[in-house]
């Protein structure tokens, strides 16, 4: 029987999102935002919206964190980052590290318009003890070099150990499109070379580019080979190929090892809501890209787990 090298090494995904009830709640808020509707009526609506997406009801926190679990010890991966998908709901995956601390990483998206962005970031840092600050440009319209989120990666900085998550290229939140949401995205603001300038002002700070880039690719790996502190995350079925006519993944992932080496690379899979779950077919087809490129199981394992926990002790 073939062992492949991946079954020899510990699984740690770096990109979950955590749709809490707080999560479902903020899109109902934002669905009957024109309706007139009072807030009251609006959280009753969660566990609606819940069932026309056909999504199982997370329930609480704690309940939400334990299917997790469960989940992921189905498919034997060790930890995994979770990420709270809407800037209000930071509250909800510091619950659940502190119910599995062992088994999870809190990050958290923020808004740097919010008026309160800095403290609400401040106090997910320090009080709530989460490790990576989110940031969306496309969907936030805040430049990457504007002082709101400089001031944002600057305390960052100030916090060692804390990493900066910025989602570059093209977006999509499949989720809205099905809830008829508008997504008014400027893509423009999502530029892997505008993640360098901070990377290099801050040195420090761990930056973690999902996707590859999501279709910026060159940009990503020119951010990459400046930045030694520029990491990226293999997460979803990378979807953006398409942009790039006669790319596969298995080039995508040969051409990032040339320029970030197996240090820089993070697994992740993108998944987020049940029934679903763990997306194990994201790994199929990674485990069997680095198997086909004959990487070792030394460097396979940095990928799959342990540049994660290096990043996360």
């Amino acid at each position: 029987m073939t062992v492949r090298v991946v079954d020899a090494v510990t699984i740690n995904d770096a990109h979950c999102h955590f749709f809490s009830s707080n999560f479902f709640s903020a899109l109902a808020r934002q669905r009957l935002a024109t309706t007139g509707a009072t807030t009251a009526q609006a959280e009753a609506s969660a566990a609606d919206v819940c069932r026309e997406l056909q999504w199982d009801d997370p329930r609480t926190a704690d309940a939400l964190s334990d299917r997790w679990v469960a989940e992921l010890d189905e498919h034997r991966v060790t930890r995994a980052a979770l990420i709270a998908s809407v800037p209000t709901d930071e509250v909800s995956v510091a619950e659940a590290v502190a119910h599995h601390p062992s088994r999870f990483v809190g990050f958290f998206m923020v808004d740097p318009a919010a008026s309160d962005a800095l403290d609400r970031t401040r106090r997910a840092v320090e009080e709530l003890r989460l490790r990576t600050i989110c940031l969306f440009p496309a969907m936030q319209h805040v430049p990457l070099g504007d002082d709101r989120t400089v001031s944002i990666v600057e305390l960052a900085a100030s916090r060692p150990g804390t990493a900066v998550f910025v989602h570059c290229g093209v977006l999509s939140v499949g989720v809205r499109a099905k809830l008829g949401l508008p997504s008014r995205f400027d893509m423009r603001l999502g530029n892997p070379l505008d993640v360098s300038r901070l990377a290099l002002a801050f040195p420090t700070v761990p930056f973690i580019i999902p996707h590859f880039g999501a279709g910026v690719f060159r940009e990503a790996l020119m951010a990459a080979d400046i930045c030694p502190n520029i990491h990226l995350d293999t997460s979803s079925s990378n979807g953006w190929i398409k942009y790039m006519p006669g790319l596969t993944l298995e080039a995508v992932f040969k051409a990032a090892l040339a320029v970030a080496g197996p240090s820089r690379l993070l697994f992740g899979t993108d998944s987020s809501f049940f029934p679903r779950g763990w997306q194990n077919g994201v790994y199929d087809t990674q485990q069997q890209i680095v198997d086909r490129l004959g990487i070792s199981t030394a460097d396979a394992a940095l990928i799959f787990g342990g540049n994660f926990d290096r990043l996360f002790p």
